[in-house]
């Protein structure tokens, strides 16, 4: 019996440890970059060289390794989440990789705690239906925002949950644009850009990703 459960707990070790190191490896990020085409949409949101830009809601560091490189040496980039594990794993991941233009930000649930009118472009990139505080986060990164900064806030629409309420909608992990462009709206911001199909989440047919750009109005 004892074997057994030795077999057992081997076994599934087996299938977790994949779950928890393949970010690590840049062939393991390479499927996401045949669905999410970075490179488009880093020059949607006018991205150039020497950008400081910020990755709110970073996870281990996808979109963060690529803006890192995009923006070269001379910008900087400000990777924010909420787990200090996730941005351990991003830090591991740069150093191997020899970048040093990123710096990680434990942020709060409601504050990405970002240096004001610092960043060009906010990213908020499958992280914003997770966010409760969503009203306090968007006023805080009003306030980190250059002059001409903007705020690109990408994610998948599920079909399953179209015509659903902003609630249920975000308890399936998802959200549709007409929400958020009515609450950055709200936040003060204007929609200078909405792409509503670009693609496939995962290449998944009932996940439709979709992207929006907010810029403040200049007074």
């Amino acid at each position: 019996m004892r074997n057994k459960a030795i077999t057992i707990g081997f076994l599934l070790m087996l299938l977790i440890i994949p779950g928890l190191y393949g970010q690590y490896s840049e062939s393991d990020w390479k499927d996401r970059d045949e669905w999410m085409k970075v490179g488009d949409i880093f020059e949607m949101a006018g991205v150039e060289e020497g950008n400081f830009v910020a990755d709110i809601g970073c996870h281990q560091g996808y979109l963060s390794i690529r803006l890192a490189k995009y923006i070269g040496e001379t910008g900087k980039v400000y990777s924010v989440d909420v787990r200090e594990d996730r941005l351990n794993k991003l830090n591991d991941i740069a150093t191997e990789r020899g970048i040093g233009n990123i710096s990680t930000i434990l942020g709060d649930y409601d504050d990405p705690k970002l240096p004001e009118q610092s960043i060009d472009v906010a990213f908020i990139i499958d992280a914003y239906h997770e966010m409760k505080d969503y009203k306090q986060i968007l006023l805080n990164v009003k306030k980190a925002l250059k002059p001409d900064g903007r705020i690109l806030v990408l994610e998948k629409l599920k079909s399953e949950m179209i015509g659903k309420s902003r609630q249920e909608q975000t308890l399936a992990h998802t959200i549709s644009p007409e929400y958020v462009k009515n609450e950055l709206k709200k936040a003060g911001f204007a929609i200078i850009q909405l792409e509503k199909d670009l693609g496939f989440w995962e290449e998944d047919p009932d996940k439709r990703i979709w992207l929006m750009i907010g810029v403040l109005p200049q007074s």
